[in-house]
């Protein structure tokens, strides 16, 4: 292949875009199951725990920039919600338990922090970016995808999330 046709093969390739990833989870798909252990190693938590709930389910990791930010907000959400039927679902995917436990005494978090160092829940939600948060509603439908978190982001996700808690899809 010649300088001059790989040039004009990738101009062409811009013009059209980024293929459509078809393979990602999106509003409206069942929630798969997913499983891990808490963070303290006591138990196993599932999804299905959690069915006839608004669940938040967030994928982080230590190494995670913006998850710093995310915290208080998920903090936030569940001390005014919890109470109207939300449970935040907080899923490390970091290597070692050490690494997740740095992160929170720097960022600690009022809701549930579970461990998936085997990577099965993030392969199940098909995750494209981090952090990554799934609002779920009540019948285990995912109703809001969102990847990456900004502050500017809050207020938006709190809006969804408060649409799904009073039933609304």
């Amino acid at each position: 292949m010649t300088l001059k046709f790989a040039r004009a093969a990738l101009v062409a390739l811009a013009a059209i875009g980024p293929a459509p990833v078809a393979w990602s989870l999106a509003s409206g798909d069942n929630a798969p199951a997913c499983s891990a252990q808490l963070l303290d190693g006591a138990h196993t938590v599932s999804l299905a725990d959690y069915r006839g709930k608004v669940v938040y389910l967030d994928f982080w990791a230590s190494w995670c920039a913006p998850c710093r930010e995310s915290f208080p907000f998920m903090n936030e959400l569940q001390g005014d919600l919890g109470d109207k039927g939300l449970q935040i679902v907080g899923v490390s995917v970091d290597k070692t338990a050490e690494e997740a436990r740095r992160f929170l005494a720097r960022y600690p978090a009022k809701f549930t922090i579970v461990l998936d160092t085997a990577g099965a829940c993030p392969s199940a939600f098909r995750l494209e970016g981090m952090p990554s948060s799934y609002i779920i509603d009540r019948a285990g439908v995912v109703r809001a995808v969102h990847v990456g978190f900004r502050d500017s982001d809050r207020t938006e996700l709190r809006r969804k999330v408060m649409e799904i808690l009073n039933g609304g899809k």
